[in-house]
C-alpha cells in the first residue's frame, strides 16, 4: 500500500507543481485516504495498476484536450517518432495476401547488410511461421523488433526460387527519419517535406537543404502539410534556419509567468531566397510555431488551408512506475502575439470534431467561409494582417481537391491490389527495369503505364474479386432517409394509407435516393478512375526500384498544393505583392 500511496503523491505533486495551494492539499489528502480505504476496507482484491490508470486518464481529460496518459507498456513506441530512431531489423513491409513483403531495406541497415533485397517475402522468423491469418503489424513489430546487439533468423522466398533462404541479423539502431522526400522540383527551386519534428529534424533539414544547394537551389518549398507536430525545441531550430539575427521567434507564457522566450542567432543557413510553407488543417503544434515565425516577419508565403490551432506546449513527464504524463505547461505565442489555440471549452468532442465542422462549413474549399472577429487581429513586422486565435490562416488559400477521389482506387488501395500486383510484376522485370532507368529522374520523366500494363492490373484486381461498379444497397438509404428526414417524416405521418398518398412524401423520398445515387456515381469517379490508378501503380514500381521518398514525387506532380506552390515561387510580383522577402 505503501508503493501506491508513494505513486499518487507523486503524480498529483507533478501535475499542479503548487504545493501551497490549499486546495492542492486538502485534494491529496482526500485522494491518498481513498486510496488507503479501498485497500484497507473494500470487499473484494483490488488491481490498483487499473484503476489508478483510469482515474489518471479521467483527470488529465478535465484539463485540456492535449494534456494526455502514456502507460509503461506504450511509451517507448509513442517516443520513438520524436527520437528519431528504434532497435530492428531495418526494412519496411507490407502485408499482402496474409504474407510479410519486404518493400524497401534501409540503406546501412542491418538487412541490407546481410543481403535482404526489395520483393522478399518472410515466411519464418526463427522458428515460428510469419505466414496466415495470425500475422498483423502488431506480430511483426514483436518478432522484428527487438534491442541492439541481439539477432533474429529470418527466412525468406526469393522470386521463383523454391528454396527458402536464410538471413541471421543482428538488430541495430533503425532511423526514423522526418525528412524521406527532398528533391529539386526545378532548376531553382527546391522541396522539402518535413513529417514530424524530431530530435534529429533539425540536422535532417539542414543535411537536405546542403545536397539541394549543391544542385542550384535559390528558393525552398517546405511542405507542413499534416505534420502534427513534435519538440518546441526543433520548431525553435528550423524556424530560425530562415529568419535573421536576433528576432523572436516564439515564446510562451503561463499564469506562474514562469515560460521561455526563443530568439533567432543569425546562423540559419537559408536566410535568403524565396520561401513558401504548404500547411493544411492537419498541421498543428510546431509546424504552427514555424509557419507562425515566418508569416509574421514577412520571410514567406505560407500556401494551403488553415492549421489545426494547437497553440499549447507539453512536457513529458516520467512517473515512478515507468509510465509518461505530457501535461501541458504553457501556451505558445507568435512573434505578433498571436496564441493560434483554438477553443475547447465547449467539450472534448467538439474540438476533435471541428475538422468535420470545418468541412460541412466549406472552409476546405473557399477562403470565404472562414470569419476571424477583429479581436484576433494581429500585424506583421512589415504591418500585413494576420489572424490568432484558431490556427494560421495562409496568405494563399489553397481547395482542398476533392476530385481526386475514385471508388475503385479506393477498394484496390484498401485490398493491396496495386502493390500484390507490383511485386509479382517485379519479381519479373526488376532487372530490366532496374538497367533501364538508372536514376529516379530517369524514370519519372520517362516511364509510362502501358495500355497493357494497365489491363493485366485490372485483370489481376478482378480475379481477387474487385470490381469497377458500386453496389447500390437501396435498403441503407431507406434506413439513412429515415434517419436523416426523421423530424419531417413524422409531421407527414397520419396514417399507411395518407403516407401512400402523399406527394410531399414521394418527392422527398425520390429526391433523396436520386441524391444519394448521383453522390455515389461521383464517387465512383469513371472519369479519373483510370488515371489515378495508373499513377499509383508508377508509384509502386517507383518505390520498389528506388525508396519511398523518391517514389513520393509520382504523386507530387499530380498534387495541387505543391504545383501552385511552385508556380508562385517563380513569380516575383506575388511576393512583392505580399511584400514577403525574396
Amino acid at each position: 500500500m505503501k508503493k501506491v500511496n508513494l505513486f499518487v503523491f507523486f503524480f498529483l505533486t507533478v501535475i499542479v507543481s503548487f504545493s501551497q495551494n490549499p486546495t492542492y492539499q486538502v485534494n491529496n489528502q482526500k485522494m491518498n485516504q481513498l486510496l488507503k480505504n479501498i485497500n484497507d476496507m473494500y470487499l473484494d482484491t483490488v488491481n490498483f495498476d487499473v484503476l489508478v490508470e483510469k482515474g489518471v486518464t479521467e483527470m488529465l481529460k478535465e484539463l485540456d484536450p492535449h494534456s494526455a496518459y502514456i502507460s509503461k507498456k506504450d511509451v517507448q513506441q509513442a517516443n520513438e517518432p520524436l527520437i528519431g530512431s528504434f532497435d530492428g531489423i531495418g526494412v519496411t513491409f507490407q502485408i499482402i495476401k496474409d504474407t510479410i513483403n519486404v518493400m524497401e531495406v534501409i540503406v546501412n541497415g542491418p538487412s541490407e547488410k546481410v543481403g535482404l533485397k526489395a520483393g522478399d517475402k518472410i515466411v519464418k522468423v526463427d522458428t515460428t511461421t510469419a505466414c496466415g491469418k495470425h500475422v498483423n503489424n502488431k506480430w511483426v513489430a514483436d518478432h522484428l523488433r527487438g534491442p541492439k546487439g541481439t539477432k533474429v533468423a529470418v527466412f525468406v522466398k526469393r522470386g521463383k526460387n523454391p528454396e527458402l533462404l536464410e538471413f541471421t541479423i543482428t538488430r541495430d539502431k533503425i532511423p526514423m527519419n522526418s525528412i524521406n522526400v527532398y528533391f529539386m522540383a526545378d532548376k531553382n527551386t527546391g522541396y522539402i517535406c518535413l513529417e514530424r519534428f524530431a530530435q534529429t529534424s533539425t540536422q535532417e533539414l539542414r543535411d537536405a537543404m546542403t545536397r539541394l544547394k549543391a544542385r542550384g537551389m535559390k528558393n525552398l518549398i517546405l511542405d507542413l502539410r499534416g505534420n502534427t507536430g513534435g519538440y518546441l525545441q526543433a520548431a525553435f531550430e528550423i524556424s530560425n534556419e530562415f529568419i535573421g539575427a536576433d528576432k523572436m521567434i516564439v515564446y510562451t507564457d503561463n499564469f506562474r509567468k514562469t515560460g521561455e522566450t526563443f530568439k533567432s542567432n543569425g546562423k540559419g543557413e537559408f536566410q535568403k531566397g524565396k520561401l513558401v510553407v504548404l500547411v493544411d488543417e492537419g498541421s498543428a503544434s510546431a509546424s504552427e510555431i514555424v509557419s507562425g515565425a515566418v508569416q509574421d516577419w514577412d520571410r514567406a508565403l505560407i500556401m494551403g488551408r488553415r492549421t489545426f490551432g494547437k497553440g499549447l506546449v507539453q512536457k513529458p513527464i516520467y512517473l515512478a512506475d515507468g509510465s509518461q504524463v505530457r501535461l501541458t505547461i504553457s501556451k505558445y505565442y507568435t512573434p505578433s502575439g498571436r496564441c493560434i489555440q483554438r477553443p475547447y471549452e465547449d467539450g472534448l468532442d467538439n474540438y476533435f470534431n471541428d475538422l468535420n465542422t470545418r468541412s460541412k462549413h466549406g472552409e476546405l474549399l473557399t477562403a470565404d467561409s472562414i470569419k476571424f472577429p477583429d479581436s484576433l487581429k494581429y500585424q506583421t513586422a512589415k504591418g500585413r494582417t494576420v489572424y490568432g486565435g484558431g490556427g494560421i490562416m495562409p496568405d494563399i488559400f489553397i481547395p482542398l481537391d476533392t476530385s481526386r477521389y475514385s471508388s475503385l482506387y479506393n477498394e484496390m488501395y484498401r485490398k493491396g491490389i496495386i502493390s500484390g500486383f507490383t511485386l509479382d510484376y517485379m519479381e519479373q522485370n526488376r532487372e530490366q527495369l532496374k538497367a533501364k532507368y538508372a536514376t529516379m529522374e530517369d524514370f519519372k520523366n520517362n516511364f509510362e503505364v502501358s495500355e497493357q500494363l494497365f489491363q493485366e492490373l485490372m485483370d489481376y484486381t478482378h480475379k481477387e474479386g474487385v470490381k469497377d461498379v458500386i453496389e447500390f444497397q437501396f435498403s441503407k438509404r431507406l434506413e439513412g432517409f429515415v434517419k436523416d428526414k426523421a423530424s419531417s417524416l413524422d409531421s407527414l405521418y397520419n396514417s399507411l394509407e395518407d403516407l401512400n398518398t402523399n406527394e410531399q412524401f414521394k418527392e422527398m423520398l425520390t429526391k433523396y435516393i436520386t441524391e444519394s445515387f448521383n453522390e455515389s456515381m461521383r464517387l465512383r469517379n469513371l472519369n479519373k478512375a483510370n488515371e489515378f490508378i495508373k499513377d499509383a501503380l508508377k508509384y509502386e514500381i517507383a518505390r520498389n526500384l528506388f525508396s519511398y521518398g523518391e517514389a513520393r514525387q509520382i504523386f507530387l506532380m499530380k498534387d495541387d498544393g505543391f504545383l501552385k506552390a511552385l508556380e508562385v515561387i517563380s513569380n516575383d510580383k506575388i511576393f512583392k505583392k505580399f511584400n514577403v522577402e525574396q
